[in-house]
């Protein structure tokens, strides 16, 4: 492949962080290599939390022209600044989201291992589908979304996907020629280097 083909690194939060922390892990992240987006995935609902998380993080990224979507909260996405929204209902809220938000912003939708939700969602306007995860994990209902789903997506659909969950250098390899971002998170976040970690990972696209 040539190197423009390669994918790109979208860069997910861990669901629980240090604010007095994780900001600074993040830039040292972001400097090390290239990465096209960073989406706040916290687990908390409460909302003084993740907008605190949302402002540090939001500072971080912007200075250095990445951008920050946040998952599933439309309306904090607007009142904070950030770039968009990312939603976890497949094809359900893209619309309304589109329409709330305006074109500018951008709108994923993670639409699980469903080829359908995603054409869906793409032709309501979402920028990207996230499908996942790839690899099994003890997590959700054990349904794996397969490399031949991002090989029939590549060649049929302009809409540009991310392969997340469970990722590993395997599936990375095998991914890599049929998705245009892989979902990178926990992964990384584990690791005692999380930047060095993300370098192994990103030597197998």
């Amino acid at each position: 492949m040539a190197e423009t083909e390669l994918p790109q690194i979208y860069l997910i939060t861990p669901p629980e962080i240090e604010l007095s922390r994780f900001p600074d892990q993040l830039g040292k992240v972001l400097d090390s290599t290239d990465i096209a987006c960073v989406r706040l995935a916290l687990a908390t609902r409460d909302e003084d939390r993740i907008s605190r998380a949302a402002d540090a993080l939001r500072e971080t990224c912007h200075a250095r022209d990445v951008a920050l979507v946040i998952s599933e909260h439309i309306m904090l996405s607007e009142r904070l600044g950030l770039d968009g929204v990312h939603l976890t209902d497949g094809a359900r809220s893209v619309r309304k989201t589109r329409k709330e938000l305006g074109d500018d912003a951008i709108v994923g939708a993670f639409c699980g291992a469903s080829s359908h939700d995603g054409m869906t969602a793409g032709e309501l306007g979402c920028d990207y589908i996230a499908f996942g995860p790839v690899g099994s994990t003890p997590l959700g209902d054990g349904t794996v979304a397969e490399a031949d789903l991002f090989e029939w997506w590549s060649q049929m659909i302009e809409v540009p996907v991310v392969a997340e969950g469970a990722l590993d250098i395997d599936i990375i390899r095998k991914l890599s020629p049929f998705t245009d971002f892989f979902g990178i998170g926990e992964e990384i976040w584990r690791a005692e280097d999380p930047a060095a970690r993300l370098a192994g990972l990103r030597a197998a696209f």
